[in-house]
């Protein structure tokens, strides 16, 4: 923290030298910080008058005020060698320690000078500012408050008090003790009214703490000043944004970026026009943020820092990572503490699978800001990913052809390291149709393993066995779960595996003992203006000899993003090389159905924050040559996040769309299913980090 100390020691030898009054004009050149004159000054006067203790302490003053500590400390001890009992020779000496940023031995040699006088002002603070500079702010306040109580009022003094309440409400930010934050810097406004410092200090807590409205009110009053109209807005776009309402902060930013004039600080210019892009990006309007950034660097040959970080920003949000990565690096080369350099980069390296990297840019943000909140939440988010949970699971279900089922499921994956884990699935269900009176019950496990190949290519494998019980019917069976995730581009997920299940949707299909072989691809394609879509491919041959074609196709368009909503539309294809008389097998079967969603996942949810999900669906459905059916699908889940580490929900589905169920005689039938759904990161860290 910068101390503000200004007291002029060699004033009070004034009246004990006959040259006062031809050093008025150097004098004079001190107490109006022009320090390079009053060096000039007193190195002429020395000249003429070497050995003057006066001259000597205001050079002194004059070179160390002037940026030379490292002289200044040299003359003061000159000094002291020649007036080693002069209290105020001691002090200017002292002074001059914190000139030179010493600040340990500053500290050690004001106790040594309070000791012989405790009622010394200059002391008194000059240990305070010592203090500060030490960040030891709590008792550099107590000290500041005994300077004040030699001289009270003393500007000085309480323009020192003003920072050190700035450096511990900082460090309090820091620990998010925000109520004793806020009330150091209201202190600071009830001494200095309207102090900008003291607002810009308390809108910034607000905005850590997600005080959102508390912040904007506070920008206000910041814009109460004319001269401060383009901070206040740029604050108060901020604000909205954080508030989750990009729409308002992109008028508040064209607003700031209409009011630059003329005489604009070209600092304060080039931040409200950051802010204006920033606000462009947030509302997802790429092409318009990618014109005016493109405008920035024709008119800069070599590209400043924030012109590239938003440009790595706007590249992040188009999920363009590789580019992104680019820009952070040409940050760094210039300025390796760059914060957007250092978190944008580990940002960027986690949306493209290099965790290791991740955690590395992400761990060298806090060597250069010391417990800086969001690289600390980043590398907590990075670890709960890769810490080893459980999720166990109970579903009821039944449908109108009287199949009732209770099923049990658990499972955990134990994360090893950011590539790879170990992957295990137990379930136990029951099933049981009350007019046949048959039943049976089946315990299936798989244990496997996870690994990442590439940044882009992971290969996950499940191998095991399923055990089905019933009073007809007693088997074993092996199961398999192998597939591949590929992000070819951008935007794009393609998983492509092998999967043989049991048909076990009944008691009555699960004594059919007919197992099944999947092909199976699933294609994401995401957007950059709201568009998506899914598609889905099954092959499947079955003990039976009977094969089946799946096809699902979604396209649906983003709506919001917060909440998440989007609606599209759904198409279904199915087709069975032979009808069998068990289970629904048409030669054809055609679905569309229209869907809205609407979700707040649990991911964005916050501690101690609920979690919603509702779909809902109709259409028709058209089975071999009949006529059309229509169907419905509504589908629903409201959770709660107890920690980071814990949450729970409640689910239920209901649909009558034919393929939603395996058994004969389809058409007409109502699948109903309800579910209770617990997660939980059982240990504090990855066990990488143990």
């Amino acid at each position: 923290m910068k101390y503000i100390f200004t007291t002029l020691f060699c004033v009070f030898f004034f009246s004990l030298n006959t040259l006062c009054q031809d050093m008025k004009e150097g004098f004079t050149y001190l107490e109006t910080g022009k320090y390079k004159k009053a060096e000039v000054f007193f190195n002429e006067v020395l000249k003429d008058y070497p050995t003057n203790k006066t001259a000597r302490l205001c050079y002194g003053r004059a070179v160390g005020l002037n940026g030379n500590s490292a002289k200044a400390v040299g003359i003061f001890t000159d000094l002291l060698k020649d007036y080693p009992a002069d209290f105020e020779v001691k002090l200017n000496y002292a002074e001059s320690l914190l000139w030179s940023k010493n600040y340990k031995d500053a500290k050690v040699y004001y106790e040594k000078l309070l000791q012989e006088n405790d009622k010394s002002f200059a002391a008194l603070l000059g240990y305070a500012n010592t203090l500060s500079n030490l960040k030891e702010y709590e008792n550099a306040l107590i000290n500041v408050d005994k300077a004040l109580a030699v001289s009270p009022g003393n500007n000085n003094a309480l323009v020192s008090k003003k920072y050190m309440r700035l450096g511990l409400s900082s460090a309090k930010v820091k620990t998010q003790e925000y109520k004793k934050a806020e009330a150091l810097l209201k202190e600071n406004l009830v001494t200095f009214k309207n102090d900008k410092e003291t607002l810009l200090n308390l809108a910034n807590l607000y905005l850590i703490s997600n005080q959102t409205d508390k912040a904007k009110e506070t920008y206000e009053i910041i814009g109460e000043n004319p001269a401060d109209l383009l901070t206040s807005l740029n604050g108060i776009a901020l604000s909205y944004h954080l508030a989750e309402d990009d729409k308002t902060a992109l008028k508040i930013s064209e607003k700031s970026l209409n009011s630059i004039k003329e005489n604009t600080s070209k600092t304060l210019k080039n931040q409200t026009i950051e802010r204006y892009i920033q606000a462009l990006i947030w509302n997802k309007k790429y092409s318009a943020a990618e014109n005016e950034i493109q405008k920035l660097l024709e008119n800069n040959s070599t590209p400043e820092n924030w012109i590239l970080s938003l440009r790595a920003t706007l590249n992040i949000y188009k999920s363009d990572f590789k580019k992104s990565i680019a820009d952070y690096n040409s940050i760094l080369q210039k300025d390796s503490a760059s914060f957007d350099g250092n978190l944008g980069k580990a940002n960027a390296l986690k949306a493209s699978g290099y965790y290791t990297k991740a955690y590395k840019s992400a761990e060298n943000t806090l060597t250069f800001y010391d417990d800086q909140k969001d690289a600390k939440n980043f590398i907590k988010q990075l670890d709960l990913s890769f810490t080893p949970h459980l999720e166990t699971k109970y579903s009821y279900s039944y449908d109108n052809g009287n199949n009732k089922a209770n099923a049990f499921d658990f499972k955990t994956e134990i994360p090893f390291s950011t590539k790879f884990k170990i992957l295990a699935n137990y379930n136990y269900r029951t099933t049981k149709n009350s007019v046949t009176a048959v039943e049976a019950t089946t315990n299936n496990i798989l244990l496997g393993a996870s690994y990442q190949l590439l940044n882009n290519l992971t290969l996950k494998a499940n191998f095991g066995a399923t055990k089905s019980e019933s009073a007809q019917e007693s088997y074993t069976q092996l199961l398999t779960d192998i597939s591949l995730n590929i992000k070819p581009f951008k935007l794009q997920n393609l998983e492509i595996g092998y999967k043989r299940d049991i048909q076990n949707f009944n008691a009555a299909l699960l004594n059919d003992q007919i197992v099944q072989n999947n092909i199976i691809a699933n294609y994401s394609l995401n957007t950059n203006f709201n568009l998506g879509w899914f598609t889905q491919y099954y092959y499947t041959w079955q003990s039976d000899e009977n094969s089946r074609n799946l096809l699902f196709t979604s396209l649906y368009y983003n709506i919001f993003s917060k909440p998440s909503v989007k609606a599209g539309v759904n198409y279904q294809n199915i087709s069975f090389k032979e009808k069998r008389g068990n289970y629904f097998s048409p030669s054809k079967f055609n679905a569309v159905e229209l869907f809205i969603n609407l979700i707040k996942d649990e991911t964005a949810a916050k501690n101690k924050e609920w979690f919603y999900g509702l779909t809902a669906a109709t259409g028709l459905q058209y089975i071999e040559d009949d006529d059309s059916l229509s169907t419905y699908r509504i589908d629903a889940k409201l959770g709660y996040k107890f920690s980071d580490r814990a949450l729970i929900n409640i689910y239920g589905l209901q649909s009558n769309i034919a393929s939603a169920v395996a058994t004969a005689g389809s058409t007409g039938f109502t699948y109903t299913e309800f579910g209770l759904r617990f997660k939980w990161i059982f240990l504090k860290k990855p066990i990488y980090k143990k």
